[in-house]
């Protein structure tokens, strides 16, 4: 979403997650939201493969999940509330710039025995990676920042 439409404050963009989640097959369908059901560790693993793949990669690799900074709880906010992050129109290009380098191939040959012994397919990563790239993609050429939250 555009920048100027988030509010940095913990209670509001808790309600907007909240309703965003409600909305999420059509938002799914528009293109301007992404989620990963449980195996946000799994893909963030994954993207830390490209460490060691000795490219010229030197975009972060954590700001596809983990990026971004911390939008703290008000003083008033309930404490189960869930972790929120921002992840500003910068940081969504580098994000994007990441996911547009590296290569699923490549990283799937350094890492994919291990994620096979966890129990993913090659192509449930593969269908995460391409969406994160569309949604990174988009995001970013319209200069908008990305807001996630880790729902227990």
């Amino acid at each position: 979403m555009a920048e100027s439409e988030i509010r940095d404050d913990h209670t509001w963009l808790t309600a907007f997650m909240s309703q965003a989640w409600e909305d999420h097959v059509d938002e799914y369908a528009a293109g301007i939201t992404w989620s990963i059901n449980k195996g946000w560790d799994s893909v963030n693993d994954l993207y830390a493969a490209a460490g060691s793949l000795g490219s010229d990669i030197d975009e972060p690799w954590i700001l596809p999940v983990y990026g971004g900074r911390p939008v703290p709880h008000s003083a008033d906010a309930d404490p189960s509330d869930p972790p929120l992050m921002l992840l500003e129109p910068p940081g969504v290009s580098q994000a994007a710039r990441f996911l547009a380098a590296v290569s699923f191939g490549e990283l799937w040959n350094v890492a994919g025995a291990r994620f096979s012994a966890l129990g993913w397919t090659r192509q449930e990563l593969l269908d995460h990676h391409r969406g994160l790239q569309g949604f990174y993609g988009r995001a970013a050429s319209a200069g908008h920042a990305v807001v996630k939250v880790v729902w227990a």
